[in-house]
């Protein structure tokens, strides 16, 4: 038997190991050269790890969860493919499935035989005291059933308790619905994206000293250029977000506020300030929330950065990004949509020192004007690291984007005539 010991291949930029997310193949499978044969996670992506040759598959090492360094064995061919294969996989021991969550059942409720009518039901509302009523629902007797001896056919206490007796009237027995506790656990692995998240969101809180501020903004006029742009685009362009607008008017203020488009370098000590704003979209995919980056935002024109808004969020959600597509970003922007809430804390997305938070917007009244108008409201909720960036600083920041979007045609003059 000729065997080709594969080992898990240097994925660059660094990396020593990755992660076992998911193995498509198993011992005694045949594949062929190019094959996707397993999922692994890195610091930076998932990764699909192809076969390098033709073969059986003798034994693959690394459950779901476990991490194997570059330059390990990872998966063992026989190019002969003719050669009994090992399993590599552990018998499962018989007491697993006594792990498995329970879930309680609902005990079946036990009919109730009718009791036999002595006149018809009432049509409407059963009229009747709310003592007799409650009497009714405890005892499980519905009153449509029971005939009513007081005016209008009101069903009186001494009807209630006739029809209460062992069958002597008219009414059903309704059975009393039944609840029961729910029981069982689930237990979810912590590996792959999750396990990242995991980790990078604990560092970024543990190291970050954050500082949270919130501004609401008018976003009425924006509101109206954004309809209006979408009512005359051709037919099948996408429609805009509020995304791409907010992103142009960072690209326009972060020139002014340097310190908040950065990145934090620990290890050489040093803060590096970025001319370029390399825009972060955090993305709920699937799999978890992930960053695919907009490179250079700031010399996209708005439809261009409202399609590669579209196009990052996308291959992300499908897990088509690249390593290089989830890292590089210079600055954040999080947003839940309608789910925003009013007012939110980001963790920033380390080792950026801010982070931009956008909230849902609503229409309620306001002061506009001197007078009181219905006008459409939407808050702003940023993280920054104190370490670097000043609350005088940050709040300037977010003043200065907050004069754009409420006055949305400044966002596109440029020079002086802008105000800026």
């Amino acid at each position: 038997m000729a065997q080709y010991v594969f080992k898990m291949p240097d994925l660059g930029e660094g990396t020593v190991s990755a992660e076992v997310l998911q193995w498509h193949v198993k011992a005694g499978e045949v594949v062929q050269e190019d094959q996707i044969i397993a999922d692994v996670m890195t610091e930076k992506a998932a990764i699909e790890i192809p076969a390098p040759v033709s073969g059986r598959v003798v034994r693959t090492r690394g459950e779901p969860g476990e991490t194997i360094a570059v330059g390990s064995e990872l998966i063992v061919f026989d190019t002969d493919g003719a050669a009994p294969a090992e399993s590599a996989e552990p018998a499962e021991p018989a007491a697993a499935a006594a792990t498995q969550p329970v879930v309680a059942a609902t005990a079946p409720i036990a009919p109730t035989a009718a009791i036999p009518a002595v006149s018809a039901p009432a049509a409407g509302r059963v009229m009747a005291s709310p003592a007799t009523r409650r009497r009714a629902k405890e005892a499980g007797i519905d009153l449509q059933a029971v005939a009513g001896s007081g005016p209008g056919g009101r069903v009186t206490r001494a009807d209630f308790e006739a029809a209460a007796s062992a069958g002597a009237t008219g009414a059903t027995r309704v059975a009393a619905p039944t609840r029961s506790a729910r029981t069982g656990t689930t237990e979810v692995k912590i590996i792959g994206l999750r396990r990242v998240i995991a980790q990078r969101m604990s560092e970024a809180k543990r190291t970050i000293p954050h500082f949270a501020y919130v501004e609401e903004i008018d976003i009425t006029e924006l509101e109206a250029l954004r309809e209006h742009l979408n009512a005359g685009a051709p037919q099948g362009t996408p429609p805009l977000t509020l995304l791409p607008f907010l992103g142009l008017a960072l690209a326009r203020v972060l020139p002014d506020f340097p310190q908040c488009n950065a990145l934090h370098d620990p290890e050489r000590n040093v803060v590096v300030q970025h001319g370029a704003l390399h825009l972060g979209i955090a993305t709920q995919t699937p799999d978890g929330l992930k960053v695919p980056v907009v490179r250079h935002a700031e010399g996209l024109s708005l439809r261009e950065l409202a399609a590669a808004i579209r196009d990052a969020a996308d291959r992300a959600r499908r897990n088509k990004s690249t390593r290089e597509e989830l890292s590089g970003s210079t600055l954040t922007i999080t947003s839940l949509g309608r789910l925003g809430g009013i007012a939110s804390t980001p963790v920033i997305n380390a080792p950026e020192v801010a982070i931009i938070g956008v909230n849902k917007a609503v229409e309620r009244p306001v002061v506009h004007g001197g007078a009181i108008a219905i006008r459409r409201m939407m808050n702003i909720s940023a993280s920054f690291d104190h370490r670097f960036v000043d609350g005088y600083d940050a709040a300037s920041m977010i003043q200065a984007l907050k004069a754009l979007l409420e006055h949305p045609a400044t966002i596109f003059m440029q020079g002086e005539d802008s105000g800026r």
